[in-house]
């Protein structure tokens, strides 16, 4: 985390940099503004030049009637009453500028400062995604060999590969359930591989069908404990099956639930 602060302040502070480069050259825009306002207004009549200068405008316009040119110095170094309003307006249009323009500036740095944070975390929450995701099929491949591992990714994926991740694990949890069980072969490749058990088997569709990350992430949820299957040792599709096979499982197995057009058995 402490690496990520600083690696965004860096960016930060690079923005913030350029984002004074352009107030400092849009400030001199301003300040050629200020100096054209001037020229225009010197070519304007007295009246309109005292009503925009204020009060130096009306010092400037008193000059003119008790005439005397305004333009004339009072003393050495000093400015003429128009001089004065000229350069108080181009002082109000500068200060003008650089205050809409620090605002500006605030708002760019701002703006690609919640960029950079909500990037960031979107980073690292597919990073922490990515690691749990190694870490459940390393602990899948602890508890099975890569083999057994594979065979039950590709029986999930056929069984349910339309269902949602509940219908998934489910499916997981049956093969599982099996494994443990004293009256199934004791691994997942003989149990998926026991002759008459799973469609996908005998049409060859498990060999065929390709693994999705969803289903691979179901299966690392089951392998981590999540179960909820209630013990179910048996599954299928009443409308998919076979009658024959339909009349055996409701006469020998003990209906638990329905998930998904999935019906559960023990």
């Amino acid at each position: 985390m402490f690496r990520f602060i600083k690696s965004l302040e860096k960016e930060v502070y690079t923005a913030a940099i350029l984002v004074l480069v352009i107030i400092g050259l849009t400030t001199e825009g301003f300040g050629g503004a200020g100096r054209s306002a001037m020229a225009a207004m010197a070519e304007t009549p007295a009246a309109v030049r005292e009503e925009e200068r204020g009060v130096s405008g009306k010092q400037a316009g008193k000059a003119l009637n008790a005439g005397k040119d305004p333009y004339k110095t009072v003393g050495e170094g000093s400015e003429t009453s128009l001089q004065a309003g000229f350069r108080e307006t181009d002082n109000e249009i500068s200060q003008t500028a650089n205050t809409d323009n620090i605002e500006y500036g605030q708002q760019v740095v701002g703006y690609f400062l919640e960029k950079e944070i909500k990037q960031r975390q979107e980073e690292e929450q597919k990073r922490v995604a990515a690691r749990e995701s190694e870490e459940a099929a390393a602990a899948g491949e602890n508890f099975l060999n890569q083999q057994d591992y594979q065979v039950l990714l590709k029986i999930v994926e056929a069984e349910a590969g339309v269902c949602d991740d509940r219908g998934k694990i489910l499916v997981a949890n049956v093969i599982l359930n099996r494994v443990k069980s004293d009256e199934f072969p004791n691994s997942v490749t003989e149990v998926v591989y026991q002759p008459s058990q799973f469609s996908p088997v005998s049409n060859g569709s498990i060999n065929t069908c390709k693994v999705t990350s969803e289903t691979v992430e179901s299966v690392n949820r089951a392998l981590k404990g999540e179960d909820y299957s209630q013990g179910a040792l048996f599954f299928m599709n009443r409308s998919a099956s076979r009658s024959g096979a339909v009349r055996w499982f409701d006469g020998r197995l003990t209906y638990l639930f329905r998930y998904q057009g999935h019906e559960f058995f023990k």
